[in-house]
């Protein structure tokens, strides 16, 4: 991991937040409504307290939606993956359901969030906080040997996490050889879920993210590299969606989230960077293959993995009531998938869960959520807009902050992607961190020295130049892998 520190007096993200309209307050009967929810099924669950469940976020969070136990058998695995139940305490029609429609989701900025329910609901009596007795939707996933679901269902239950952690607590624990009993086989199970995925045809691009942070007095951008317990989670996530996927396709009605397949000229791209990086794509071989075969200690596999997003583009929900969906699947994941595991952060599951609960029971599905499907698609897909709009805004902000007193000078470079038509080259500068913009079609894989030629916070634009003359150094090129390979 590598930072750029920055005085967090020299400004703060309320201008974004006005920018997007972003909501920051509920109405007092939305806030009512929220102070005074109550489990409407209470009398109907099953107490699973006995489960000793735990909870894996990053650090400092409160609306915790997931509590998770994998145990491994004798040949496979049972995990046990309870998601708080907002279903059963947002009141259907009421004033707090109508505002989390206007909003669609969580939005995250670096000096707070925008929360899709109010803190004493998403932070306080729906999360599932340690040692806390919480409403849920419990569900339970049998695994073969060879990590396949062969069964699994869903049910209304009382729960309780045992323990709040994050993911490099989690990580520093297998490392040293002492997971939490809750969760040893975490690893084991998401190692033969990974190679499940690879069997089905799945695309795992695993980029570092760009984080602004606060540190103290001040902020720093930091390039955070995914961890292996990241990954383990995540599988958990995957599998459930699939799952409840499942589910609705077998109703004929549920939410889906999709991915069509990605396009030739896209794929051939893709084998043309591998040429390009002297990176072997076997006769044969899925694109998910070769991805998932990289070192990541290599700065090529930072411009290929950037070059495979364009695999990943044309995301969106489907709903459906009766007729399946002709394009069901979610070409990244390879299987059909559904958003169920993050309510409290997601409009979306909250309905998609519902329909699951009522099918596995076999009970109407309530008026409320059927009524609501057709809605979802358009809801989602414009908070999903905003809120990637609203990450990059943060993220441009913070770099032209770092950068304006710095124009004119020279930086070592790594180019993530060369120039391509009217798309302008993309390169990664390791100190600061910076991914930006860069004119002048550097080479693509290759480290070089760039020149900084805008810096502008009004506009929160950044962009670099490269003269082919003299533009590489061997000593910058040095630097700028050994940069790159440090946040791997």
């Amino acid at each position: 991991m590598v930072s750029a520190r920055l005085s967090a007096t020299a400004f703060d993200f309320d201008p974004i937040r006005s920018e997007f309209d972003l909501p920051e307050h509920f109405s007092a009967d939305a806030l009512a409504e929220a102070e005074s929810a109550q489990d409407r099924y209470a009398s109907e669950r099953e107490d699973r307290t006995d489960l000793a469940l735990v909870t894996i976020d990053p650090p400092g969070s409160m609306d915790l939606d997931q509590a998770v136990h994998v145990e491994k058998l004798a040949s496979g695995f049972v995990v046990h993956y309870a998601i708080a139940d907002v279903g059963s305490i947002v009141t259907p029609a009421g004033r707090l359901d109508t505002e989390t429609r206007q909003r669609g989701q969580t939005f995250y900025l670096p000096d707070g969030s925008v929360p899709l329910h109010p803190r004493v609901l998403s932070e306080g009596s729906a999360s599932l906080l340690p040692n806390e007795i919480r409403p849920a939707a419990l569900w339970r996933i049998e695994l073969d040997e060879s990590g396949d679901a062969v069964a699994w269902t869903v049910s209304r239950a009382t729960v309780k996490s045992v323990a709040r952690f994050d993911y490099a607590g989690v990580q520093a624990d297998f490392d040293a050889g002492s997971p939490h009993p809750s969760i040893a086989a975490l690893g084991d199970f998401g190692r033969l879920r990974a190679q499940a995925a690879l069997r089905r045809g799945a695309l795992d691009i695993t980029l570092p993210e760009q984080d602004v942070v606060a540190d103290g007095a001040g902020w720093r951008i930091e390039l955070q590299a995914r961890t292996a317990v990241d990954a383990w989670n995540a599988e958990v996530s995957l599998l459930t969606g699939m799952c409840a996927a499942s589910i609705m396709l077998d109703a004929g009605i549920g939410l889906l989230s999709t991915l069509p397949p990605a396009p030739e000229d896209a794929v051939d791209s893709l084998k043309k960077t591998a040429e390009m990086l002297g990176i072997e794509w076997p006769a044969g071989a899925s694109a998910g293959a070769v991805l998932a075969g990289l070192p990541g200690d290599e700065p090529t596999t930072l411009a290929m993995m950037t070059q495979a997003t364009s695999l990943l583009r044309g995301s969106d929900y489907v709903a459906f009531d009766g007729e399946i969906p002709e394009s069901p699947e979610h070409a990244g994941i390879a299987a059909s998938y559904a958003h169920v595991t993050a309510p409290l952060r997601r409009l979306s599951d909250r309905f998609a869960t519902e329909v699951c609960l009522a099918v596995v029971a076999g009970t109407d599905i309530p008026e409320w959520a059927r009524t609501a499907l057709p809605d979802l698609p358009a809801i989602m897909r414009g908070s999903d807009s905003v809120a990637s709009k609203v990450d990059r805004a943060c993220i441009d902000l913070t770099e032209a902050h770092v950068l304006n007193d710095r124009v004119g000078e020279a930086f070592s470079a790594l180019v993530l992607r060369g120039a391509e038509g009217k798309k302008t080259a993309e390169v990664f500068v390791a100190d600061p961190i910076v991914i930006g913009k860069c004119v002048g079609d550097p080479p693509e894989g290759q480290a070089v020295s760039v020149t900084l030629t805008v810096a502008d916070t009004a506009s929160r634009r950044v962009e670099f130049a490269y003269e082919a003359d003299g533009g590489t150094a061997p000593g910058d090129a040095v630097e700028a892998k050994r940069s790159v390979a440090s946040t791997r």
